[in-house]
């Protein structure tokens, strides 16, 4: 599980009774899709002929850009979740990372498991070379290297907040 029970109004937006911004929603799901990004290779290595999660963070990028609608982000981060349902490791985790990135149009607060399961997939992929633990704070580093400065201090918080529901994956 990735979102805490109760949501933070800072990842509700304002027309919906929180204190996100549009704009700030929308660089979330930026940053979401470029952590997703730079795990895909992990799965496209093992499903070069499957477009779903490729397809699901062009999506959230287009729904940040005001090109598609909401729905049709979340749908392609439900299709994305579907390519990762029969695969294990790096290329499930990678799969994942794609489809939370897909779905921060509909709730903000998935922003933070495209991160996690970046770091998961990076750990996973490194696992046979017993170097996990320092491909996971790596992975960590880099995506906190990729944070717009709009939105850093609050994923930096998010992340101290919500590091025990997202596998510790933001000790880095």
């Amino acid at each position: 599980m990735i979102l805490p029970k109760d949501r933070d109004p800072r990842f509700i937006t304002i027309r919906r009774g929180g204190t996100l911004t549009d704009s700030d929603h929308h660089l979330l799901a930026l940053w979401a899709a470029s952590c997703a990004e730079h795990v895909l290779d992990l799965f496209s290595s093992v499903r070069p002929a499957d477009p779903r999660p490729r397809h699901a963070i062009e999506l959230g990028r287009a729904w940040a850009r005001g090109e598609v609608t909401m729905t049709r982000s979340r749908t392609a981060a439900g299709h994305a979740m579907a390519a990762a349902r029969d695969l294990s490791g790096a290329a499930r985790h990678a799969a994942y990372a794609a489809g939370q990135a897909a779905a921060v149009g509909h709730v903000a607060a998935h922003e933070l498991g495209a991160a996690a399961y970046g770091v998961r997939a990076a750990r996973a992929a490194a696992a046979h070379a017993g170097e996990s633990d320092a491909a996971g704070r790596a992975e960590c580093r880099w995506q906190r290297a990729q944070l717009p400065h709009e939105v850093r201090e609050l994923v930096l918080d998010d992340q101290r907040l919500r590091n025990a529901l997202c596998w510790f994956a933001f000790d880095c």
